[in-house]
């Protein structure tokens, strides 16, 4: 199912709002070479939902695959692992590119990613940790009765 009009599009960014700021993790989707490879990791958004943040050891496969191949997918849900979540839970996908940030760039959605996850504070100023910035092109917002997709265009 498509968005129809600018109202339902307001409404969905705000599930996803509240998705986003109910949830710590999500599943990050990488590829190399060979198939896909996923992991758990800490990320936060920005307002506008156009990009999404995460931290991660430059010595980790999953950096070394974001940085071969910078099309990635991010994953997070609202399941509860009840029969609830096949009528209630939502999964939101972020389809785009990441890159690691510096400068200005990384001072900013550093403070975006710490004022979600205050307690990373070292991991994240690590000279061996790296902050990535997933410039997301899709969201794919998916129930068991429902899928909605918004386009950034980018």
């Amino acid at each position: 199912m498509g968005i129809d009009n600018a109202g339902e599009v307001s409404e969905l960014h705000q599930r996803i709002r509240e998705l986003f700021a109910s949830q710590l993790l999500c599943v990050l989707s990488t590829y190399n070479q060979k198939q896909p490879y996923s992991n758990l990791v800490a990320f936060a958004e920005t307002d506008d939902l156009r990009s999404m943040v995460f931290v991660t050891n430059r010595k980790t496969s999953k950096y070394t695959n974001a940085i071969t191949n910078r099309n990635v997918a991010l994953l997070v849900d609202s399941r509860t692992n009840t029969n609830l979540d096949f009528s209630e839970a939502i999964a939101v996908t972020s389809l785009g590119t990441v890159e690691e940030v510096a400068g200005i760039d990384a001072d900013n959605l550093s403070q975006t990613f710490l004022s979600k996850h205050p307690y990373l504070k070292d991991f994240v100023r690590s000279a061996d940790s790296a902050l990535m910035r997933v410039r997301v092109k899709k969201l794919v917002v998916a129930g068991f009765s429902e899928t909605n997709l918004i386009i950034f265009d980018r």
